[in-house]
């Protein structure tokens, strides 16, 4: 499945009352919003038709967080559906994360793309392929490492994989308080050491498979009910372990132990 098509679906599944994309290029993966929607980019050129109520902003993605009340376009400033396809380094892909998170609900859903690259080239922090998703592929041990609250599941989408984010917690302080401590960690000169399930994609799920999951109908119902996130989210993990298509989902279901998982791991129980 190609990024746009299942990017289309997650909107269909979702049902956002809202949409920011960061890094919009072109626009064509802004076309797929029929929502109110925000796209930041320092310099886009729209060649797609756009359909829906939108607000472009010029500017890099921290200079937009930095203004005052960022995502005032959207009636309860709250971000439903977020697409993170900035820069490819890992530090602002990361602080996208955390300015993103403060304007979330926990059912917000967070997408990031160019997280499974196909060569050490590819995901080199300084570009020299045509092709390139740089290191952002890291995202994904940062967040198994520092927010196991989260649930995180990698696409075997194409070109270069995806990362699909729930269970946002607009109150938590683990990424910016261990920021620096995380760039000293995380962040090497090239070339980068990808993991060979990364490369081999043998931990990404099938993305059908993922966005026919039921787990959809629940976000929404508990998104338009209110629902706090402690009495919401648990049923909600228990729900996207369904469609889990390896022996640690079936081992979650069943009440077993789990093992912590890379690139695709389930929130903690809260």
């Amino acid at each position: 499945m190609k990024r746009h098509e299942f990017l289309r679906g997650v909107h269909t599944a979702c049902q956002p009352r809202s949409y920011l994309e960061i890094g919009i290029n072109d626009g064509r993966s802004l076309a797929l919003s029929r929502t109110r929607s925000i796209g930041v980019d320092p310099a886009f050129k729209i060649t797609s038709e756009l359909h829906c109520d939108l607000q472009l902003v010029k500017a890099t993605s921290d200079d937009f967080f930095a203004g005052p009340e960022p995502v005032r376009h959207f009636q309860d400033g709250v971000v439903d559906l977020a697409f993170i396809d900035g820069l490819h380094i890992l530090e602002f892909a990361l602080r996208d994360f955390i300015n993103i998170e403060r304007q979330c609900g926990w059912t917000s859903v967070v997408v990031f793309d160019d997280m499974l690259p196909r060569s050490v080239d590819e995901a080199a922090r300084d570009r020299h392929t045509t092709a390139w998703t740089g290191d952002v592929f890291k995202i994904a041990q940062v967040l198994d490492r520092y927010r196991p609250d989260l649930t995180c599941i990698a696409l075997d989408t194409e070109p270069t994989g995806m990362l699909l984010v729930l269970g946002a917690d607009p109150t938590s302080t683990a990424l910016p308080d261990r920021y620096d401590d995380i760039i000293a960690e995380f962040v090497r000169d090239d070339p980068q050491e990808v993991p060979k399930e990364v490369l081999r994609r043998s931990a990404a799920a099938d993305p059908q498979r993922v966005l026919d999951g039921g787990f959809w109908p629940e976000l929404i119902a508990a998104r338009d009910g209110g629902i706090p996130r402690d009495a919401g989210y648990p049923a909600l993990v228990e729900a996207v372990a369904a469609v889990r298509p390896d022996r640690e989902g079936q081992r979650r279901r069943s009440g077993g132990a789990a093992h912590p998982g890379r690139f695709w791991r389930l929130g903690a129980r809260r």
